[in-house]
């Protein structure tokens, strides 16, 4: 909704028709839906590791003869598609012409807007003013900062930023003019985002497989019945495992910390409950008792 928004506000300020059209309505926005058909018939289903959106029911037992793109080839590989389709490939519906073409002798009138009006309009504000301090500028609990903030100490400014791009900020005068960019403080290192996408890989898989057994625990059968009558649940357990699954608490240390290492024990004269006490490390042998025969 944020992209959607920011591209609203480009449009209404360059003057342009905005027609919204409805949800899951492809007929009605024929054109693009006749490019994304030919791109992935005519060039994504002939690149190695492609997977249809509905796969066989039965798996190819055929092995893959070349291993999935990079990056980088893929890229290489769709532009140089787009350029032979824009300026080779001739559709029926043009008459023999190529995209290019039937674009070049197009008689609707076009207005170019320089390239320095239109990057503004591409971003989206967060219309607040704020001031630069000595940590540079605050963004949703974040610093951002740059050379250029050097003496800066004092001057308003909003910010512009691109959707989903938190890495950096373009800061703005209240009237609009751009001053520069900031970028993340203290932003963490690859490595460390690497091990955060590990930990939250590793915490989704063992809350769904929380999720799934808590499912099938809930879940209740019932005993079959040749004549109407109350029915009769097949949920029989001992009491002492119902108690114990109801007297369970959660292990919240367990799930924020997995790796959580025990405190040190304190001191002696400190009062404290015994389920605590036994949860801390074993006290370690003081060296005067070791020195003692």
């Amino acid at each position: 909704m944020t992209s959607s928004r920011t591209v609203t506000t480009a449009l209404t300020a360059l003057d342009a028709n905005i027609t919204v059209l409805p949800p899951y309505t492809p007929h009605l926005k024929g054109s693009i839906e006749n490019l994304n058909h030919c791109a992935t018939a005519m060039l994504f289903t002939a690149l190695p590791g492609y997977v249809p959106k509905k796969p066989r029911r039965r798996p190819d037992p055929r092995p893959r003869t070349a291993q999935p793109l990079s990056f980088e080839a893929f890229t290489e590989h769709l532009l140089a598609w787009a350029l032979w389709w824009n300026t080779e490939h001739r559709p029926a519906e043009l008459r023999g012409a190529t995209p290019l073409e039937a674009w070049q002798t197009d008689p609707t009138p076009l207005n170019d807007v320089p390239p320095a009006d239109v990057w503004s309009f591409m971003l989206e504000d967060d219309a607040r003013p704020r001031t630069i301090t000595s940590h540079g500028v605050r963004f949703r609990n974040r610093d951002y900062i740059a050379d250029w903030m050097t003496g800066q100490a004092g001057l308003k400014v909003t910010v512009r930023f691109m959707p989903h791009h938190t890495h950096e900020l373009e800061l703005c005068t209240p009237h609009g003019r751009h001053l520069g960019t900031a970028y993340l403080a203290d932003q963490a290192t690859d490595e460390q985002l690497a091990a955060l996408r590990r930990t939250r890989t590793q915490r989704a898989r063992r809350l769904r497989a929380e999720a799934k057994t808590a499912e099938h625990l809930r879940h209740t059968r019932f005993a079959p019945a040749t004549e109407p009558g109350q029915p009769r649940r097949l949920d029989a357990m001992t009491a002492t495992a119902a108690a114990r699954e109801l007297d369970q608490p959660p292990d919240l240390a367990a799930l924020a910390l997995p790796d959580l290492i025990p405190p040190a024990p304190p001191p002696s004269d400190w009062a404290i409950p015994k389920a605590l006490r036994a949860r801390t490390r074993p006290a370690e042998p003081s060296a005067s008792s070791e020195d003692t025969p």
